[in-house]
């Protein structure tokens, strides 16, 4: 058998190709280099801060792990070699096609013999830029095989040789997911490709040949390529099997990596609400990651993220795990820091407690009292009765308890909310209604899901679920002396920020009222009573804050602000499991007090000045039941109008101003109350409360004398009865209907 000479069936091959290549349509050389680099996707967006510093890579793109385009320059020695000498041994040297390589298989394809196939890094690198030469599972058909070849020359006519190699090395598929040196460098190796070895760079070459190989293979192959990169050298092969095997196993390249996973998050899901992608070309770089900045300060989240992390390793005894932490800017509204999570600390670090709706607690009195004071209703220094209070609602009687079980008798509205004592805030609801409060709570940006009444006076106390983001910009809005403005985490153009800010921004609350509830929450003597003298709360510099916990101890929260700034802080456990044990000043407030002292190690922070229309004026207060006056003269803002020299107690025990008269009437219970006798209760230690106003009253039940007072307390036995309120001359003046239900052994209990 004859065989035609080797340039002679080069020249029949290049005639064909010569004439295929004018009957096609141009294919991949028709692509410049610039735009192909350009085209470029990463799999990850850059969630930068506001100075550009790396926050977060979040993956954007789940169908594969892309890193960023590589230079050639920045690609190892090494591994272009082995990546040349694996793939295409004459890549410098052909036009691309290698004509010995192809007339080696062809001719070995005639025999059945084994050879090295004859796709070059062009064509391969064509087969990639072009879908329509893309090798399928089954192989490539003669036609794609043909324009494979004719986009190898029309590429190299029209890019470098360093070009080719570059952009091949940025789209390869390497194994599984993985496509491009970046990605493949850091998952299997942890480094970038500018420092692959030799090692390295033979596993990554081999897998180019055969990608989803199983690792012995992969590692006979990578041998292979080392003896060709060091001949003449002895070469460890069965070393490097446990290497390949190592590195086929290890996933370090984590594409959301960084410190603010959750505030990344949350900025690519507001871009796509407001129609923009995850990755603007105005925000893109040719080759480079998609870019998105933020408001986020990168300092202060690491020094954020830490100071929670470590806290909550303290308190790790009392069964907490999680924690989250948002800081805010007051003039703004920008997010300066967004700590979601404990992250490994927590069974459920990707849940953004941020965002999550818990119970707030205490943490919603200092908007109750400043409606009740834009209201007229209260002024700072009016008193409140803190003592055993039934209130009766609709579903029963509502008898709130002070955190301590303690109470403080008579106290003055900046006394009760300083030291967050909850029957004065129950009371302070009765005046407002829970409805009312509802809408003042939704016009501050707190998402109820129900309306006030659903709630009812426990809404005083923090019934109702909100988030730590919008509480923190709750309390910016009375920092901002009641102005309302929604906060920002997307980073936008200085001007066009401040004009977003300035545009939401809407008066939702008497500044008058702000201002005060701010002086009362940045006073350390008022809260005293509660959080004694040195208290974790007091700083060195001007602050107001207010801590919370939820029932059963499930959160704890310290939310507070500067004069430039609002930090909220919660820690508790995202499954809603209860704490140990767990204060509010040894919770979140550690917390927060860090974060504040940190925000202004180089930053003063000065009172507000008074707005008009305020009045400061001294008051003094009338005597307890010991004698000595409820609380200590001192000078009190007042809205103007409201002012008054003396706060007392009447006969009746109310806290209502000295000289003010009521007549015989009862408070409490309501009229037609039904009261339900709980059997886990010892029968001795539930008795109702009677509350009445005036002076020289007793009490009938059932027609029998029972009491002499405006208080008194009743051992309830079931039934219908009537409480009956008697002046001084005999004559009933008020009456109540209520019906108490329950087991007979608290009958029995209660004749005895």
């Amino acid at each position: 058998m004859s065989r035609l000479p080797f340039p002679a069936c080069r020249s029949c091959l290049a005639a064909v190709l010569a004439a295929i290549a004018c009957a096609l349509p141009a294919l991949a050389g028709a692509v410049s280099f610039d735009e192909v680099k350009r085209e470029f996707r990463p799999s990850d967006t850059a969630v930068l801060d506001r100075n550009g510093e790396l926050l977060q890579r979040v993956r954007t793109d789940a169908s594969v792990r892309r890193g960023q385009w590589v230079a050639l320059s920045d690609v190892s020695p090494a591994l272009r070699m082995a990546m040349v000498l694996s793939e295409d041994r004459r890549f410098y040297e052909h036009s691309g096609i290698d004509w010995r390589a192809v007339s080696s298989a062809a001719w070995g394809n005639l025999w059945n013999t084994r050879t090295r196939g004859a796709s070059t890094i062009t064509m391969q690198l064509s087969g990639l830029l072009d879908e329509d030469l893309r090798r399928a599972n089954s192989g490539r058909t003669f036609t794609q095989k043909i324009g494979q070849t004719v986009a190898a020359t029309q590429l190299e006519r029209s890019w470098r040789k360093d070009q080719i190699l570059e952009a091949y090395l940025n789209t390869v598929p390497f194994r599984g997911e993985i496509v491009g040196i970046d990605a493949l460098s850091r998952t299997l190796f942890g480094k970038a490709p500018s420092g692959l070895d030799a090692r390295e760079a033979s596993v990554a070459a081999a897998l180019v040949r055969a990608p989803n190989a199983r690792p012995a293979l992969v590692a006979q192959r990578a041998c292979e390529v080392m003896r060709a990169m060091e001949p003449g050298q002895k070469i460890d092969c069965d070393a490097l099997d446990m290497f390949t095997s190592a590195a086929l196993q290890r996933r370090a390249f984590d594409a959301t990596e960084g410190i603010a996973p959750h505030a990344a998050r949350r900025v690519l899901k507001e871009l796509r609400e407001a129609g923009e992608t995850a990755a603007p070309p105005a925000r893109q770089a040719a080759g480079r990651e998609a870019a998105v900045r933020t408001t986020l300060r990168a300092p202060l989240q690491r020094f954020a993220l830490a100071t929670l992390q470590r806290h909550l390793k303290e308190l790790r005894g009392r069964h907490v795990e999680d924690g989250a932490l948002v800081v805010l800017d007051n003039a703004s509204g920008e997010v300066l820091a967004w700590v979601g999570s404990s992250g490994p600390l927590s069974q459920a670090a990707e849940v953004d407690a941020v965002t999550a709706l818990r119970q707030p607690g205490s943490t919603l009195k200092p908007l109750l009292y400043a409606q009740a004071i834009a209201e007229r209703r209260l002024t700072a220094a009016s008193l409140i009765d803190d003592s055993s209070a039934q209130i009766s609602t609709a579903s029963g009687l509502y008898i709130p308890q002070n955190y301590d079980r303690q109470f403080k008798g008579a106290v003055s509205a900046r006394t009760a909310l300083a030291a967050s004592l909850n029957v004065p805030a129950v009371r302070t609801l009765v005046m407002v209604s829970p409805e009312s409060f509802a809408r003042q709570l939704r016009a501050a940006g707190l998402p109820l899901r129900e309306s006030g009444d659903y709630y009812g006076y426990s809404l005083a106390l923090g019934s109702a679920e909100v988030s730590l983001l919008s509480l923190t910009n709750a309390y910016r809005t009375l920092a901002n002396g009641g102005r309302y403005g929604p906060p920002m985490l997307a980073a936008a153009p200085a001007p066009a920020a401040k004009d977003k800010a300035s545009d939401k921004a809407a008066t939702i609350l008497d500044p008058r009222a702000a201002f005060i509830v701010g002086d009362i929450l940045s006073d350390a003597n008022a809260r005293t009573r509660t959080f004694g003298p040195d208290s974790i709360l007091s700083t060195r510099f001007w602050t107001a804050v207010k801590t919370g916990t939820s029932k059963d101890m499930r959160d704890n929260w310290a939310v507070g602000w500067s004069q430039r700034y609002t930090v909220g802080v919660w820690v508790g456990n995202a499954s809603g499991a209860s704490m140990w044990d767990v204060s509010g000043t040894s919770g979140a407030a550690p917390v927060w007090a860090e974060v504040m002292r940190f925000l202004h190690a180089r930053e003063p922070s000065r009172a507000p000045r008074p707005p008009a229309g305020l009045v400061e004026a001294q008051v003094t207060f009338g005597p307890g039941a010991d004698g000595n006056p409820l609380e200590a003269a001192r000078s009190e803002w007042f809205l103007q109008g409201t002012e008054q020299p003396l706060f007392a107690l009447d006969n009746a025990g109310a806290g209502t101003p000295a000289g003010a008269g009521a007549a015989p009437r009862i408070t409490a219970p309501a009229d037609g109350t039904i009261i339900a006798l709980d059997p886990d209760i010892p029968p001795l230690h539930q008795r109702v409360r009677f509350e009445a106003e005036g002076r020289g009253v007793q009490w009938r039940i059932d027609g029998k004398h029972f009491a002499r007072g405006n208080s008194a307390q009743w051992l309830p036995w079931p039934g219908r009865h009537v409480i009956e309120l008697v002046d001084a001359t005999g004559k009933v003046v008020d009456q109540r209907k209520l019906e108490v239900r329950g087991a007979g052994v608290v009958a029995k209990s209660a004749r005895r």
